[in-house]
């Protein structure tokens, strides 16, 4: 999809949507602070990373879309989804908060998003640590970028 014109054509539009899904992901990450078991909030929060994720492949943004599939497969996978205490939240924000970076450094002309992934791996790994999984080994078992 990173080709020329027609990315320049259609990256504004993706901005635009891919922005919306991140406030609404950082939105309902709010609401998770002030009210613990609203399972509304985690839904949405899913649905929305599932969205961006989806909208970040067909641009071919992997580093965004693997970081909204990490993100979303945490909070999927938590023994308790319902109860993330703060520390656990900040670090879904921190995430957040990377993905809004990644956002902002596309390169308008070429599509490209030159960076790093040791802080994507870092950040995923911390969150991991603080949201206890369901299943022994979930990231071992997903494609998490290694730095290089």
């Amino acid at each position: 999809m990173n080709d020329g014109k027609e990315w320049q054509d259609t990256l504004p539009a993706f901005l635009l949507e891919a922005e919306m899904l991140l406030a609404k992901s950082e939105e309902c990450l709010s609401h998770l602070h002030l009210i613990r078991n609203d399972n509304d909030a985690i839904e949405c929060m899913k649905n929305s990373l599932t969205k961006l994720a989806e909208k970040a492949d067909a641009m071919a943004l992997g580093a965004i879309s693997t970081l909204s599939r990490h993100i979303q497969g945490l909070i999927n996978n938590a023994q308790s989804p319902l109860q993330l205490h703060d520390e656990a939240l900040n670090a879904l924000h921190d995430c957040l908060t990377l993905v809004a970076w990644q956002l902002e450094l596309i390169d308008a002309r070429t599509g490209k998003l030159s960076l790093d992934d040791s802080e994507q791996t870092t950040l995923i790994a911390a969150a991991a640590q603080l949201i206890p999984q369901k299943t022994f080994g979930y990231l071992s078992r997903q494609s998490l970028p290694h730095a290089s």
